[in-house]
């Protein structure tokens, strides 16, 4: 009994992962390829043959490479910022993280009535005698604005995400190490360079990683902002499946989702390798 208490316990683990994540993703590459009960690659043709999914596909990646260097900057600056205090940790932590309760569309919705026409930055502009009247930010014609928008959401809601883990990090990272860099003269760009980056790899790896995979899934705030004027893959996973009721392009979709996110999940793990036993 004491050798099966570990698979025991791991057993309820097992079953939810099964449940809820293996056999959907199973459910999903099935429908993939499959068309009017014949296997086929006709969903992925049709897929990248569709005019909007080159749009999606490029607003995806474009998104995804402007918001994540600004979250892992930003949140690098609050983790230190939260490290060094001294007093009034907690709070500011929990300043900093309160974006972490909002759901994605309700950051969407919030953003959307700075930026809509009756919104807070069109009656800043106008009470400021910079614009006669309200301009329409989020049309058709201003897909730049529609972006801004976007990628600002996104940056306020989700940063907190990686700024948690690197928190958790620098905090496993031993004082001494800063001391003896200290004691040799270097400065703080110099100790946070060559001390604590390297240090804090592992949690790096993790929360690029986790963020990456979140930035490839991005939906509901680009809704929210833009409807149908900016696609992205998400967006069109949605459309395929609801509107045009197109199960297996939608599939197709969502298999090529999973690709990108694992493709950069392995470029990230190469960038940042992190050796057996490193536990920062």
């Amino acid at each position: 009994m004491p050798r099966l208490l570990p698979y025991l316990l791991l057993l309820p683990a097992t079953a939810f992962l099964c449940l809820f994540f293996l056999y959907p993703f199973v459910q999903v590459a099935h429908d993939s390829v499959m068309r009017n009960g014949v296997y086929t690659l006709e969903n992925f043709s049709r897929m990248a043959g569709h005019w909007k999914f080159s749009t999606a596909f490029w607003n995806t990646m474009l998104l995804a490479a402007v918001v994540v260097p600004i979250q892992l900057a930003m949140a690098l600056t609050m983790a230190s910022i939260v490290t060094k205090l001294q007093r009034g940790r907690s709070s500011i932590l929990y300043i900093f993280a309160i974006p972490l309760g909002i759901s994605d569309l309700a950051a969407g919705l919030i953003w959307l009535s700075v930026f809509e026409q009756s919104g807070f930055l069109n009656s800043w502009l106008v009470g400021l005698g910079i614009v006669d009247q309200p301009i329409l930010l989020l049309g058709y014609q201003n897909t730049w604005v529609i972006f801004i928008a976007i990628v600002l959401a996104e940056v306020w809601r989700a940063t907190a995400i990686m700024m948690v883990i690197l928190v958790a990090g620098m905090g496993l990272i031993p004082k001494e190490y800063g001391e003896a860099a200290d004691v040799f003269g270097a400065t703080r760009w110099q100790k946070f360079r060559r001390v604590t980056l390297p240090m804090l790899k592992p949690s790096l790896q993790t929360a690029l990683i986790l963020r990456v995979i979140l930035a490839f899934e991005v939906f509901a705030v680009v809704v929210a902002l833009g409807g149908t004027q900016l696609p992205v893959l998400m967006s069109e996973t949605y459309h395929w499946q609801f509107a045009m009721q197109e199960r297996g392009v939608a599939a197709a979709f969502a298999m090529v989702i999973l690709g990108v996110s694992v493709a950069f999940t392995i470029l990230i793990l190469r960038l940042l390798h992190v050796p057996k036993g490193a536990r920062v």
